[in-house]
């Protein structure tokens, strides 16, 4: 008999997870196990503000696949549609060759998006914190505003490059603001005309808190670091309008500002657009064995769909968090397995364990197991936690060799012209125009099995 195929899209924590314990728990006779991912690589995402401060060189936080899986087939693209009635998932090779992957079980965990608002010059002007690529573009650019601001003589143009604004209250833009405005006053010191107090950093974020997970105490600590560096937080602001010398706030402010740094959430992968089964909020919804109800043979996970957070209740889901995503990803390959043996599937229960947040150098704010931590305790926690994550050895030498380095020699502020000239609108980086249409993937799908 022929082996059933086991599809995978997205090689991110959930992703990757689920092909690992698919791999352990399976004989090669039982299944044929693909993935579907874009690039060779799972992305630790919660260390792109150290990659885009120059704290961690790219390659450190790029977990090769090649080292974590043995077996699984890699087709180095991404998925742009599903059709379920024809267990077929339409992908798009990096070639950009358009083929038809076959599958008996399909586990769909694309990940996320940056989620953008219909504001004027958002997409045109913001860069994002959500790729590896952006945060090597976002490094690069940074420092080019320091480059071009020390060689002009125009006052309006030097203020203008110096400003820098970062919008989102979260983890990713609390952290990115903090890593970036140690570089910046850092990298300063490297030029004799440029003062440091001109250079300005702004965190703003609608909501009346910042990072409001973490609880009262945590959260004005965090604060108070911020402020204590010089950066200015505005709580319960957003941004009204961007263009490319200027940011307007809805409070009516306007900043002369060519860095605007967009960390405002995320939403579901636009893949999850093309199924024909019912979302909540735009994530996909699931059973708490992470099934898709509608479409037989489906399993959904991560920051694509709504998992039921158990451990809450009360109709709460699953945040989309790196801890979910990963043991999520296990859940899975077990209800896959189940499956597969007409075995039981279990349901997800996770308590979260906690959250850290880094600030750069010895500053950071911690939660693990709901204990409050501070300064250089905190920090301990938070990259103790961050090399334990890792898939592998060579990546968890990589970050430490990297910390290490940076603490004891700094950076040399080299910016590397990566993408320069080129156009860094979001949709660049994360390709969110190259999904088709459900009439598009039946057609697609439809032709494909025709020719093969």
């Amino acid at each position: 008999m022929e082996r059933p195929r086991i599809l995978i899209v997205g090689g991110g924590f959930a992703g990757l997870e689920c092909a690992r314990r698919l791999e352990h728990k399976l004989s090669p006779s039982e299944a044929e196990i693909t993935l579907v991912t874009p690039f060779s690589y799972q992305l630790y995402l919660p260390l792109l503000p150290h990659v885009a401060a120059g704290v961690l060189t790219p390659q450190s936080v790029a977990i090769s696949l090649r080292r974590s899986l043995r077996r699984t087939h890699i087709v180095p693209g991404g998925a742009i549609g599903v059709d379920p009635a024809a267990k077929v998932c339409v992908v798009r090779k990096i070639t950009d060759e358009v083929i038809a992957q076959k599958y008996d079980v399909l586990v769909l965990a694309p990940g996320s998006i940056t989620r953008t608002f219909d504001i004027p010059g958002l997409t045109d002007y913001a860069r994002g914190m959500k790729t590896l690529a952006e945060a090597a573009y976002v490094r690069d650019h940074v420092i080019a505003q320091l480059d071009l601001a020390s060689a002009t003589l125009d006052q309006r143009e030097r203020e203008s490059r110096l400003q820098f604004v970062v919008v989102g209250g979260g983890y990713a833009g609390t952290e990115t603001a903090a890593c970036l405005q140690r570089l910046t006053t850092a990298a300063a010191r490297r030029y004799p005309r440029l003062d440091a107090r001109q250079i300005k950093w702004h965190l703003i974020d609608i909501a009346p808190k910042l990072m409001p997970e973490l609880g009262d105490a945590l959260g004005i600590a965090a604060l108070e670091v911020l402020r204590e560096r010089g950066i200015e937080v505005s709580l319960g602001v957003s941004v009204a309008e961007v263009g490319a010398e200027t940011v307007k706030f809805t409070d009516g402010r306007v900043l002369p500002c060519r860095t605007l740094i967009w960390t405002a959430g995320v939403a579901a992968s636009p893949l999850i657009g093309t199924l024909d089964a019912e979302t909540v909020r735009g994530r996909i919804a699931v059973t708490a064995e992470m099934r898709v109800p509608q479409l037989e043979g489906v399993f959904a996970l991560g920051d694509a769909a709504a998992v039921p957070d158990l451990a809450k209740g009360d109709g709460a889901v699953c945040p989309p968090t790196a801890q979910h995503s990963a043991r999520q990803g296990r859940a899975v390959a077990d209800n896959v397995i189940a499956s597969l043996r007409s075995q039981p599937l279990e349901p997800y229960y996770h308590k979260d364990l906690g959250l850290v947040v880094d600030l750069g150098g010895k500053d950071a704010v911690s939660k693990p197991l709901g204990i409050e931590l501070r300064g250089v305790p905190a920090q301990l926690v938070a990259r103790g936690y961050h090399i334990m994550a890792m898939r592998t050895n060579v990546a968890k030498f990589r970050v430490g060799a990297n910390w290490l380095l940076n603490a004891t020699a700094g950076d040399d502020f080299v910016r590397t012209g990566f993408l320069a000239r080129q156009p860094a609108r979001l949709q660049d980086f994360e390709y969110t125009d190259a999904y088709l249409t459900k009439d598009q993937v039946r057609a697609h799908a439809q032709s494909l099995l025709a020719k093969g």
